[in-house]
């Protein structure tokens, strides 16, 4: 089928990393996927959630949150903010960050301290999760370095890198990394997780008023990841040119 920017059905969008974006955190990404665009920053809290200190569990800690701006999409969204409380949707997306980035993180060699990390999206095509788990992981890459350097700690946590990409049915037609228009009208439509080395953290998969079949499962999950493979490969780029 023809999509909506000529592209291929296992064709990604246009996606790039840009490390340093901005300059107070202790690490940021500008994650890029065609028109949606993600600012991933990672920040130090030396210190642990209260919880942990009660509990006495050992190690650190890595948090995540997920915001959409009011301008990144056509029409105005009311900051989530002003309503004392943020939406369903932003809340499970923040939370498949964290444990999206804690899968794949030794948190016992962040002794005393907390990661906050931060994904603000400033323009949204459809996509936002997927940006945000893969800009956020090289934020979180760049900043364990940045740590081991200062003599902050002794050991780097990162056990993998994370990366993410939809993929959805549409016209009976499997197709990788979704925007907008075309996320709003599948039929299916999943989100898959997976490490640089090769194993899933998360699959998350459901029919829009549609079922799919054992082996569309299995067609989908195949080409993410084809599509994850090269998202991989261009966080490596970024890092090298950093």
């Amino acid at each position: 089928m023809t999509r909506i920017d000529n592209r291929k059905s296992d064709q990604l969008r246009k996606w790039q990393f840009i490390p340093g974006f901005q300059r107070h955190p202790l690490a940021s990404v500008l994650s890029v996927s065609g028109n949606t665009r993600v600012i991933c920053a990672v920040s130090l809290e030396k210190s642990v959630p209260r919880w942990m200190k009660e509990q006495e569990v050992p190690g650190g800690w890595i948090t995540a949150e997920y915001q959409m701006l009011p301008s990144s999409t056509g029409t105005r969204g009311e900051r989530e903010s002003t309503k004392g409380r943020i939406s369903g949707r932003s809340a499970e997306i923040q939370r498949l960050v964290g444990r999206s980035l804690r899968a794949v993180v030794d948190l016992s060699k962040l002794p005393g301290l907390t990661l906050h990390v931060d994904c603000d999206v400033i323009d949204a095509d459809g996509g936002t999760r997927c940006a945000s788990i893969s800009g956020a992981s090289l934020a979180l890459q760049i900043a364990a370095q940045k740590l081991l350097d200062d003599g902050v700690i002794t050991e780097n946590p990162i056990i993998a890198r994370v990366a993410a990409v939809s993929v959805g049915l549409l016209e009976g037609n499997v197709l990788l990394d979704l925007c907008y228009t075309e996320d709003s009208a599948a039929d299916v439509d999943m989100n898959i997780v997976m490490t640089d080395k090769g194993r899933f953290v998360e699959i998350q998969g459901s029919g829009e008023e549609a079922t799919f079949s054992e082996k569309q499962m299995m067609e989908m999950i195949k080409v993410a990841k084809h599509g994850l493979i090269e998202i991989f490969a261009l966080q490596d780029k970024a890092l090298k040119q950093k």
